[in-house]
């Protein structure tokens, strides 16, 4: 148990967001479609450094 702790701090960054559910009622009802939220949010901000590196 230590040694897999030990790896989650050494590896791993917890990002946490709140949401409020009027004004970001659209973006949950989003989430709650998608098999992944992690992988979904993780796809969004990949597509966007892709672009990002295409207008360089």
């Amino acid at each position: 148990m230590r040694s897999h702790q030990k790896w989650v701090a050494e590896n791993t960054t917890r990002v946490v967001m709140n949401l409020n559910h009027n004004t970001d009622k659209d973006v949950l009802e989003k989430l709650s479609t998608v098999p992944s939220k992690q992988g979904y949010i993780k796809g969004l901000i990949r597509a966007d450094i892709a672009k990002d590196k295409t207008k360089e």
